[in-house]
């Protein structure tokens, strides 16, 4: 038999070599085109329902506004009528005069609501107000069977503990109350169509805080309308980031770019939809993978000329999405501006530390502290929030590089940082932790060619003592800041139990200031204004007491912000301008100075509430200085510009009190006229070691001199203070080296002997 010659031999392998290549490409290839069918397939559909997830959590969000809403309207409805006054007022002869101050006055001015109704418990109507005004055309009736299923509802929605919850015979029907026997507040809400539009729908019962006595029957309802209108809609969008927000009777089926929610009412009937154009991923994924789908497919036309290619392509596409995958992760837990951990993160790992010392008592605790930027929002308002943000970036820096490494820093966001450490210790513990979170904001951050001299505030809990939930550790942490900041800021404060109890009494002290102002048990103290020169009196600043029959005298510092919290400051400020007109009306010619809240400039009424005053008081708006601060003018500005010129025009000065602690700027100086300023006593008190203070203090003179303006210095205490604001050119002086502030009758005996005065204050 004949033998196959050498070349035969490799010829035969080459073939069988390249026959088995072709089986293995085209096995390669086969397989190849399983697996991309396959993959698209799944790409398509994950796309899909990428897009209907995206769509149902738009939707989930937007019924959350809504709801988020009819709450809000409902919480704003029982704060104000829960009150012995309204219950009294609303069916007393002068209703309507006291509703258009505390009731449509307050809902249009603070919640611009639309309408008003004041209704019986039977659903039977009293009066309505169209936003703030009384109005004839209420349209009633095609709201009567809503406005009664609302009072149902309202009787089935109770609050408070389940456990002391009692019930009483109101008439009629069983209500609810308290463990002191004080009918409690019930309400409810729904999206209805009134007048032919959708709005929100929110109903309150009209019931006593102090004295129960006063409810001897079914409550009346208060029921506010909001329109579902451009207002509420441009909310929607904004806060939601959605776009193309609008309110239609029926669903746009052929738009499949726009997304919507079908609002019902309490019947469960159609009130419309809410669409919106919506953000779903499917198409930019589609759009941003297109190249890569592309090269896929040239490589895979390729596969059998080079397949060791399409393994290299294969291996370097899996490790792109590990690593996209691995950042997408790390985006996720962590802060973009600073790289440090996100809430998320920090609560994973708090939760994972609190259940670790747990297990191990005896292992030391988790220590939470919660850092905040003091006076951030000046440092955004007045430098730029180019300037925040890198004082953001570089307190981070220097907290992770101050603390030791085995504590937990994490960003929840704005200028908040929360930290974490595992110790043991306690109260001492918290005591150092606190000490080098002080230490961290000891030297000045220079940014942008600013030296920012910054401090903190924080707030500090530990578990598992104080408590073993995470969210609750948080909370106390949060109370502990706060609390510190109330203290003054740049300090540190650990949570104690009876912190909780500030919160219960905010709540009182918002009712007995209401009954405080109600009763007139508020009072006024007068702090002379003396001329630097002669030390003779040229009139006095009119300064807010409120000598409390059990508490004692509580400071403004501690009441005031509960009533601007509590939409009260119309009611307080109208009080001391009142009070300031009556009793000076009497006194010896001289200057009366009242200071005005930010939130009475802003209210719509101020004007014609001022006019009111006058009239009722006969008083001379010639003798008042009112005295405004340096941040209304920044908030609104035309609205404020307009409101200062029209009580110039009534005869008022006006002062710009606190001058160069914050906004200072030549150009609301340039836009409006003021007659005085009153620098703040902050320049005064370090002027004796300070030159740069005592700078200053001249420039801000000098520049009141040149706008015409007259110059007061605030709280000068020694004489050395005194001679050097005189130095200075200040024509008036103010402060505790002369007088401290005094009741009106002792005011009115220095201006009687004024020669007793000067001899005083010499």
């Amino acid at each position: 038999m004949a033998t196959k010659s050498p070349l035969q031999t490799r010829r035969a392998r080459h073939i069988a070599g390249a026959s088995s290549a072709g089986w293995i490409v085209a096995a390669t290839f086969l397989a190849l085109v399983a697996l991309t069918t396959a993959l698209i397939a799944a790409f398509l559909n994950s796309t899909s329902m990428a897009d209907n997830l995206a769509r149902q959590e738009e939707r989930r969000l937007v019924e959350r506004f809504i709801e988020r809403n009819q709450n809000q309207l409902v919480s704003a409805n029982k704060l104000q009528l829960t009150w012995d006054e309204a219950v009294v007022k609303l069916n007393a002869p002068d209703a309507e005069a006291w509703a258009r101050n505390f009731l449509a006055g307050y809902f249009w001015g603070s919640h611009r609501i639309d309408r008003i109704f004041h209704v019986r418990f039977d659903g039977e109507m009293v009066r309505c107000w169209r936003e703030a005004h009384v109005s004839k055309d209420c349209r009633f009736d095609a709201l009567a069977p809503t406005v009664s299923q609302l009072i149902r509802k309202s009787l089935h929605e109770e609050s408070g503990d389940a456990v002391t919850l009692q019930r009483k015979r109101l008439g009629s029907i069983s209500w609810p109350v308290d463990a002191k026997g004080v009918p409690l507040s019930l309400g409810a809400s729904s999206v209805s169509v009134v007048e032919g539009r959708p709005a929100i729908m929110a109903a309150a019962a009209v019931v006593p805080d102090v004295s129960p006595s006063m409810l001897a029957g079914p409550p009346d309802y208060v029921i506010l309308v909001r329109f579902i209108d451009t207002r509420v809609l441009s909310d929607l969008e904004s806060s939601l980031m959605f776009g193309d927000v609008r309110f239609q009777m029926q669903p746009n089926d052929t738009a499949r770019d726009r997304n919507g929610l079908a609002v019902h009412d309490l019947n469960g009937g159609s009130v419309g939809w809410i669409t919106w154009k919506s953000k779903t991923p499917g198409p930019a994924i589609l759009r941003q993978t297109a190249p890569l789908l592309a090269i896929y497919i040239l490589f895979f036309v390729g596969v059998v000329a080079g397949g060791a290619i399409i393994v290299r392509r294969m291996r370097r596409t899996t490790s792109e999405l590990v690593a996209s995958e691995a950042q997408a992760q790390h985006n996720a837990l962590h802060d973009a501006m600073s790289g440090l951990p996100n809430r998320a993160h920090f609560m994973q790992r708090l939760r994972q530390q609190l259940a670790d010392c747990t297990r191990t008592r005896g292992q030391g605790d988790v220590f939470v502290a919660y850092v905040d930027i003091d006076r951030f929002k000046v440092v955004n308002d007045t430098l730029g929030h180019h300037v925040g943000d890198e004082l953001v970036r570089q307190m981070a820096l220097r907290l992770r590089r101050s603390l030791p490494p085995g504590d937990f820093l994490s960003r929840f966001g704005g200028d908040e940082f929360v930290l974490m450490r595992r110790s043991s210790g306690g109260a001492s513990a918290a005591d150092m932790l606190g000490r080098q979170i002080m230490a961290v904001a000891r030297e000045p951050f220079v940014i942008s060619g600013n030296n920012l001299d910054i401090t903190l505030s924080c707030g500090i809990s530990w578990g598992p003592e104080q408590s073993e939930d995470p969210g609750e550790l948080l909370r106390r942490a949060d109370i502990a800041l706060y609390r510190a900041k109330q203290r003054g800021r740049a300090r540190y404060r650990r949570f104690t139990r009876d912190m909780d109890a500030s919160v219960k009494l905010r709540r009182e002290m918002e009712m007995e200031l209401r009954r405080a102002i109600a009763r007139d048990e508020l009072a006024l103290a007068y702090q002379p204004i003396v001329n630097a020169a002669s030390g003779a009196v040229e009139g006095f600043e009119a300064l807010l007491r409120w000598p409390h029959p059990e508490r004692g005298m509580i400071r403004p510092g501690l009441f005031v912000p509960v009533a601007e919290q509590a939409g009260m400051m119309m009611p307080l400020g109208n009080w001391v301008l009142r009070r300031a007109f009556e009793e000076c009306q009497e006194w010896p010619e001289c200057d009366i100075s009242v200071n005005l809240s930010p939130l009475q400039i802003m209210a719509r009424d101020f004007l014609p509430s001022i006019d009111g005053l006058l009239r009722e008081t006969n008083a001379d708006p010639r003798r008042f200085i009112l005295e405004v601060t340096e941040g209304v003018m920044l908030d609104r500005s035309e609205h404020v510009v307009e409101v200062l010129k029209g009580l110039q025009y009534r005869g008022f000065r006006i002062a710009l009190d606190d001058f160069g602690i914050g906004y200072s700027s030549l150009s609301y100086l340039r836009s409006f006229q003021f007659d005085r300023i009153k620098i703040d006593r902050s320049f005064v008190q370090n002027i004796e070691g300070d030159l740069d203070a005592h700078s200053i203090l001249r420039a801000i003179v000098s520049l009141g001199h040149t706008l015409r303006m007259k110059v007061v210095a605030e709280g000068v205490e020694t004489p050395m203070q005194r001679a050097l604001v005189q130095a200075a050119g200040c024509q008036m002086i103010q402060g505790h080296l002369f007088w401290k502030a005094m009741p009106g009758a002792e005011a009115r005996a220095l201006l009687d002997d004024p020669a007793e005065a000067e001899r005083k204050s010499a």
